[in-house]
């Protein structure tokens, strides 16, 4: 095999082998024919043995030629994909392979003793075509990203950016840009970012709660006035209880009771007159980093029974479980690209109910009274936003009697019952956002004021670790800059902290634990 450098231009006298792309194509090896050589790279490949194939690899840049010079005179050759190159036989035992695509695909040749030759070809793109590319890439690097370090290589059609950018919005547009210049590998640093703000949330809950009730009835009863025993009553109240042997026994303590031993004949009266006020006032604040939820809860949670299932039979185990109630405040702030605060947030003042209070069991559930708002609001730093209100009057009037004898007048009054109630509830729900800064180091905290002084400490010692530095302590420095996947690896979200009881909007339920059996 030998090996020269040359382009051949051959007479078409010379040599009639035409060569298609997608189709094999037949030459006739006429006598060669001399051509003037030309600065064009020769490739020279070793002979096959004969009825023996043989696989080589080329590589040559698009718009590059290369001659392949042959052993045997060439009687057949096959491009497998004619868009990625192109091959024409120059002499009978030269072949021109020329370049057109970027790719791969594959060369075969056949000589005369039946030999055949393999070659894997790969094109690569032009120096002239990626180095246009990466021009292209650093203009428009320069244009979208003006004063920031950017450099742009490329190998083996891989483009690499190095450098330093501002945030992670330039380095995604750099990793965008660099993206049309083949696949990316992204080295940049950025530099650190500035602490994120934090945002206060004040809520404020101002309630007020007023009912008045006026309750007027009389009940009649004999104990043997007439030889009769028995009662008259219109029903809206409850009337005396009179025992078989004659006995009264007085169950409500508010009533008026008047009875008459010489006719067995007496009397309760239920005159009361009720008025009732509660005003509630929380103002809860919570602190929370941008984009990220808190929680708060000032208030407890109270034990109830639940009944598990059971076999047929069995009395069924009670569990306790547990619910919050108090003033609780979840929210979530987003600071926008427009500078206001998007605040996604629920506050909730929740109190135990013992006037609705169910039994269960032989155990006193109470009811719970709740005022929550949920809501999604935008405000700016210090603006205030009155995010529910409620004007809730009413007023339930009920009257009872005794047909016929509740007509007659004067006398139909002792027969006649009335109860009148009348409520009215306010209550707003106010928000403010503030983007705040923390307490600078050795200022002084808020602290509260205690009307009772504390005992003086036992020790003496600080409940620290004690805040002396040690000579020479300096903190580390803060690097400038930090690539970008550390940085991204710091953004990532924490892993939730995990307590005991969460704090949930309308009132979470705690793991329960057996307690007695139901009554029967």
């Amino acid at each position: 095999m030998k090996a020269r450098t040359g382009i051949f231009i051959a007479s078409i006298s010379a040599l009639t082998l035409v060569f298609c792309a997608k189709a094999p194509v037949w030459a006739q090896t006429p006598p060669p024919t001399p051509a003037a050589p030309v600065a064009t790279p020769t490739v020279s490949q070793p002979v096959a043995a004969p009825s023996q194939d043989s696989t080589n690899d080329l590589s040559l840049a698009v718009g590059k030629s290369v001659v392949l010079d042959l052993a045997r005179p060439v009687t057949r050759i096959v491009v497998g994909l004619g868009d990625f190159a192109e091959a024409q036989a120059v002499s009978p035992t030269q072949i021109l392979l020329s370049g057109k695509a970027p790719g791969e695909t594959s060369l075969i040749v056949w000589d005369q003793s039946g030999g055949r030759q393999f070659f894997n070809v790969t094109v690569r793109p032009g120096t002239f075509a990626v180095n246009d590319q990466l021009d292209a890439v650093r203009r428009e690097l320069r244009t979208e990203l003006p004063g920031q370090n950017v450099r742009v290589t490329q190998d083996n059609g891989v483009v690499f950016l190095r450098g330093t950018v501002n945030n992670l919005t330039a380095s995604d547009r750099a990793v965008t840009i660099a993206s049309t210049a083949g696949k990316v590998v992204n080295l940049l640093n950025v530099n650190i970012p500035a602490s994120e703000a934090q945002i206060l949330l004040k809520v404020r809950f101002a309630s007020i709660d007023r009912n008045k009730s006026k309750q007027l009835g009389i009940n009649i009863f004999s104990t043997g006035f007439g030889n009769t025993i028995g009662s008259i009553s219109t029903g809206q109240f409850s009337p005396a209880s009179i025992e078989p042997s004659g006995s009264l026994p007085v169950v409500d303590d508010l009533n008026i009771f008047a009875f008459y031993p010489g006719i067995n004949l007496g009397v309760t009266i239920k005159a009361l007159e009720v008025r009732g006020l509660a005003e509630v006032l929380a103002e809860p604040n919570v602190l929370a980093k941008n984009g990220h939820q808190a929680s708060f809860l000032a208030g407890g949670e109270y034990p109830y029974p639940v009944a598990q299932s059971s076999g047929a039979g069995v009395s069924a185990p009670i569990t306790i479980q547990f619910k919050q109630y108090g003033v609780m405040l979840n929210f979530i702030p987003t600071i926008t690209p427009r500078g206001t605060i998007k605040l996604q947030v629920s506050p909730e003042v929740s109190a135990l109910d013992y006037a609705n209070a169910v039994q269960i069991g032989g155990f006193t559930v109470p009811a719970i009274t709740v005022r929550r708002v949920k809501t999604e609001v935008e405000l700016a730093d210090g603006q205030s936003f009155v995010i529910g209100g409620l004007l809730d009057n009413r007023e339930t009037d009920s009257f009872q009697k005794i047909p016929f004898i509740g007509d007659i007048p004067i006398i139909g009054k002792f027969f006649q019952s009335m109860q009148k109630n009348k409520t009215n509830t306010e209550l707003i729900v106010l928000v403010t956002p503030e983007i705040v800064n923390p307490i600078e180091a050795g200022a002084p905290v808020p602290e509260l004021k205690y009307p009772e002084g504390f005992l003086p400490p036992n020790s003496g010692i600080p409940m620290h670790t004690p805040d002396a530095k040690a000579a020479g302590y300096a903190p580390p420095p803060t690097p400038a800059t930090i690539p970008v996947e550390k940085l991204l690896e710091s953004m990532k979200p924490e892993t939730p902290l995990v307590i005991e009881s969460g704090f949930t909007s309308g009132g979470g339920t705690g793991a329960g634990t057996a307690a007695t059996p139901a009554a029967p």
